[in-house]
């Protein structure tokens, strides 16, 4: 059955505008009625300005009926992340110390969609200080997964999956230093890409006071369509401001034509985190799929290196990233409680608050072990073209807000196990700058949606995109959740 209007991809969207065929105050007015009808119970959309979208919409379709479109998108509706800056709304990041941070100006992210014609319309909800892989906080409340509301949207960008599943928006810019693009569109059923660490510019998505970027952390592109997220991409990437003086950015084009084309390995699950059979189950049968449509297969082939130290390396390195979060009480707190653990723990509350405060030439080191395992990964793609694995250990989990999110549990194979085991999905890539594209490939027997992470090596991002794109059309692609959506 086709998909309704303000379910389809933003790509179709636009084509419809420049045809005639619906006009931008229209489509705007599909997505503000999904928001009216829906958003009370799912609380994704929770700053909106609809006045200010509506007079956008009214010069889009200026532009549009006089043949002169500002862009790709122009017309499209579009919302984004909480922790990204729009002008006269608040940044927060969930946290109601900076609920009076008012942006002055647009983040760089925003700025270059809506220089293609995107036209915002609001911002999407997140967790406190975008830590955690559900998305409720102390100013706006708890967002709900569509496919079952007693469930985690995911997180950190659990807001935006919501609004693209449900039709709310057609395009969405997330951040990701945990898995916060790819957990979510895994848990929601949409596509996200986490793109190559650097290329695409952060300036606008910064707590108060702060202007150097985060180490690992990225912004990148959500939507209902690969083809949306190669779009975006393209529209997103390049640098910004001191670096826009000299750099230019020239990724390089896939090479890839068709599945045939390509060299693919497989990672069905791992001893560092344990993956639920039924997303295992939906790997495998994309392998199937996949293994008499490819260049080559194999469910085998790995980089030369332990995913137990991957890890390491990656917690290590993502908690002294996220310290500078912590304000002098609380650093002094973690200094002394980290001199309080027990040599030999190696829970992940020790290795967190001990990356915390981490000695300046225990950074340089375990940094200088991240880069010999990126070379290593770069080795590995001389002989393999992407690398399809889990994005978390299980499709989405019931709601849980009691105590800390290290002392939470999951369900996986029917066992309980940390939360936390699986930031491995987030770090095997992540950590070590790789751009990885998460694309929806079926429904566990709970009628979840489960999606896949495909990674390639360092600025490979148009090589995931164009896997993705090739699975959206030959496999499985964008299923908007049960019931009137």
């Amino acid at each position: 059955m086709p998909l309704s209007l303000h379910l389809r991809s933003a790509i179709d969207q636009a084509r419809l505008l420049r045809s005639g065929k619906i006009s931008a105050r229209e489509l705007l007015d599909l997505a503000w009625t999904q928001i009216e009808k829906h958003n009370s119970s799912l609380n994704a959309v929770i700053v909106s300005d609809i006045a200010r979208a509506r007079k956008a919409a009214v010069a889009s379709d200026r532009r549009l009926k006089a043949g002169t479109p500002k862009g790709i998108f122009d017309g499209v509706p579009m919302t984004i992340k909480e922790s990204f800056d729009w002008t006269g709304t608040p940044t927060t990041w969930g946290d109601p110390r900076f609920a009076g941070n008012i942006a002055g100006s647009d983040a760089v992210a925003l700025t270059r969609l809506t220089d293609a014609g995107a036209i915002i319309l609001g911002k999407t909800n997140v967790p406190l200080m975008l830590s955690d892989w559900q998305s409720f906080n102390a100013i706006y409340g708890t967002t709900n997964n569509p496919w079952d509301k007693a469930r985690s949207p995911g997180g950190s960008s659990g807001g935006s999956a919501v609004a693209l599943a449900t039709g709310m928006s057609a395009l969405e810019v997330g951040s990701d230093i945990g898995a916060s693009i790819r957990n979510p569109a895994h848990y929601c059923g949409v596509y996200g890409h986490k793109p190559t660490y650097g290329i695409v510019p952060m300036r606008g998505q910064f707590l108060p006071g702060i202007v150097s970027p985060s180490d690992i952390s990225v912004a990148g592109p959500m939507a209902r369509s690969a083809r949306d997220l190669t779009a975006m991409l393209k529209l997103l990437a390049g640098p910004d401001g001191v670096e826009a003086r000299a750099l230019r950015l020239n990724l390089p084009s896939a090479s890839q034509t068709s599945l045939k084309d390509f060299r693919v390995a497989v990672m069905l699950n791992d001893p560092v985190s344990e993956v639920d059979q039924p997303v295992q189950d939906l790997i495998g049968k994309l392998a199937q799929f996949l293994a008499k449509r490819v260049k080559r297969l194999s469910m085998t082939a790995r980089p030369q290196f332990s995913t137990r130290e991957a890890m390491d390396i990656y917690i290590r390195l993502l908690r002294s990233a996220t310290s500078r979060r912590l304000n002098d009480q609380d650093f002094a707190a973690n200094r002394k409680l980290a001199e309080d653990f027990a040599a030999e723990d190696n829970s992940y509350f020790a290795q967190m608050t001990r990356a915390n405060v981490l000695p300046h030439r225990s950074w340089l080191l375990a940094n200088e072990r991240r880069h010999q395992m990126r070379l290593l990964w770069d080795q590995f793609f001389a002989d393999w073209d992407v690398l399809i694995c889990p994005a978390a250990a299980s499709a989405a989990f019931p709601h849980d807000q009691k105590g800390e999110r290290h002392e939470r549990t999951i369900t996986v194979n029917g066992r309980q196990v940390p939360t936390t085991d699986q930031l491995f999905w987030a770090g095997y890539s992540g950590g070590f700058y790789l751009p990885s594209t998460v694309a929806p490939m079926g429904l566990t027997p709970e009628g979840l949606p489960a999606g896949i992470q495909i990674i390639t090596k360092q600025y490979g991002d148009l090589t995931t995109l164009r896997f993705a794109e090739l699975l959206e059309r030959e496999y499985h692609g964008f299923v908007p959740p049960p019931g009137s959506f």
